[in-house]
């Protein structure tokens, strides 16, 4: 069941940025076709595979893959949505080891902030670098589960206060409350690194940027939200519903 979330985010602007949003897309499209895809595969250079390719793109996501890819597949997600979750877990290993692999597709990611949690979600996991941002991308996909219980079992009077509070500023107790400091720290990011992220003003004013024009160019509405070449796809969450849709658009 979709529901909507309104989130704020204050500070880099005049006014708080205020976004509408959802997380889930629909069902998917039983009558498509999956066509063979009859482009070639693409070898990297200097023996590099393919997904060890990523780079931060203009529009403030993080790309994987062959930047030539005659496919490019984007995703706008939000880390703590569940329907996104249903998308990681079923569609990133395949999609990575049958198509970026192959120099066929490329993979953007783009956070999308849906939930009071998502700016500090995303600012740990953007602060990670090149390197590292699908692998971080990845665990806190696999772990959203966890960190959703403990949502659950915050007292009613803590919510209430962080969710009052400006984004940026509860940003970090956010973090903290759901364990999302920890998770990262786990895994090679040190204290002051957390900090100097959750409190990066320019990060933040990059997210405002790449979510307004989702939303007022793009027509993004909820997450997540997919496109193949410049296309948006109009239904499917789960893996089984997108490949047909990578796969279609080989055969264009």
């Amino acid at each position: 069941m979709r529901s909507p979330f309104r989130f704020s985010l204050l500070a880099v602007l005049a006014a708080p940025f205020l976004m509408l949003a959802s997380c889930g897309n629909g069902g998917a499209d039983s009558n498509l076709t999956v066509q063979a895809d009859p482009v070639a595969n693409v070898a990297a250079e200097q023996g590099r595979p393919w997904t060890e390719v990523v780079v931060k793109t203009e529009e403030g996501g993080y790309r994987v893959g062959n930047p030539d890819a005659p496919i490019k597949f984007l995703e706008y997600g939000s880390r703590s949505c569940p329907a996104c979750y249903a998308f990681a877990t079923t569609g990133f290993t395949p999609l990575m080891e049958n198509y970026v692999s192959t120099g066929r597709v490329s993979y953007e990611f783009r956070d999308y902030l849906i939930h009071p949690q998502d700016l500090g979600l995303a600012l740990l996991g953007r602060c990670v670098g090149e390197e590292r941002f699908f692998p971080m991308l990845d665990q806190m996909f696999e772990a959203q589960p966890q960190f959703a219980e403990k949502e659950r079992g915050l007292a009613p009077q803590r919510v209430q206060q962080l969710r009052s509070m400006p984004a940026p500023q509860a940003a970090p107790q956010w973090m903290e409350a759901l364990g999302y400091v920890d998770f990262v720290k786990q895994r090679g990011v040190p204290q002051s690194k957390v900090d100097a992220c959750l409190a990066d003003q320019d990060a933040i004013a990059e997210l405002v940027r790449m979510m307004r024009h989702a939303s007022n160019e793009l027509g993004v509405r909820g997450t997540p939200t997919f496109f193949i070449n410049g296309e948006q796809v109009q239904s499917g969450i789960i893996w089984s519903d997108i490949e047909p849709q990578i796969r279609a658009a080989g055969a264009r």
